[in-house]
């Protein structure tokens, strides 16, 4: 018994309260969306349109780096608030 006691206080000592970051990945996800935008309009389009199969080049960067952009949220939504 005394043992299964040690090893609850061993566990219970390197828990830490560590809290998720929901809001610092909203916060990114709309940082994103906006520099995405940004992108759309420097490449002479609109977010949102469909291009069928002829999509240029440009947009084509921006989905791409939208998409890098979105990937690094899921980091910043699990990384600890201090």
């Amino acid at each position: 018994m005394r043992t299964f006691i040690n090893f609850l206080l061993i566990s219970f000592m390197l828990v830490s309260v560590v809290q998720a970051g929901p809001a610092a990945y909203g916060i990114c996800q709309t940082g994103c969306n906006v520099v995405t935008v940004a992108c759309y309009a420097g490449a002479g389009a609109t977010m949102g349109v469909t291009y069928g199969l002829s999509v240029p080049a440009s947009v084509l960067a921006c989905n791409k780096a939208a998409g890098l952009c979105m990937k690094g949220c899921v980091a910043a939504g699990f990384a600890p608030i201090p």
